[in-house]
């Protein structure tokens, strides 16, 4: 899973976590790519891919955009250096996004979900969802037509 530096600061997208409930639990709407203000230790840690996502959420605070609930693991190495796993992480998006998203979230009543942590030409980012949430019968939809599919592919390439 690791990865040189060059490799890294060619231009590829490399996804260190990802949240797969989010897509489950929320009809995502639009995506956005925020940058991440983050401490040395915790980036070491990203790249060994120890990141959790399934709790996190953002909110817009004072006309800034502010990560929590995201636990990002202790550097093994990283001693008096690391800091608090789960604290609240400053997200770098442009003030015409921030003011975009806080007219969405406060007239639709949307949410924002941190769909995935990606590294882009060396630097950690943030994948954001602006999704609303999903209704249990949503659920049991979305459910039932994967499974319909998954059938269907079976009796087109003859597995039974």
């Amino acid at each position: 899973m690791s990865t040189s530096k060059a490799e890294e600061k060619s231009g590829q997208k490399r996804t260190v976590a990802l949240n797969r409930r989010a897509r489950h639990e929320y009809f995502i709407e639009e995506t956005y790519v925020a940058g991440m203000v983050l401490v040395g230790t915790e980036v070491k840690s990203l790249r060994a891919g120890k990141a959790n996502l399934t709790d996190g959420y953002a909110r817009i605070e004072k006309n800034e955009l502010w990560l929590h609930n995201l636990h990002i693991a202790h550097f093994t190495q990283g001693h008096g250096d690391n800091v608090e796993p789960t604290r609240v992480r400053k997200l770098l998006l442009t003030r015409k996004e921030i003011d975009h998203l806080l007219g969405q979230t406060q007239q639709k009543g949307l949410s924002l979900v941190p769909l995935a942590i990606i590294f882009e030409r060396g630097f950690a980012k943030l994948e954001l969802g602006l999704g609303r949430g999903k209704k249990l019968y949503d659920k049991r939809q979305d459910i039932a037509k994967r499974d319909a599919d998954r059938e269907a592919r079976r009796e087109i390439f003859g597995r039974n």
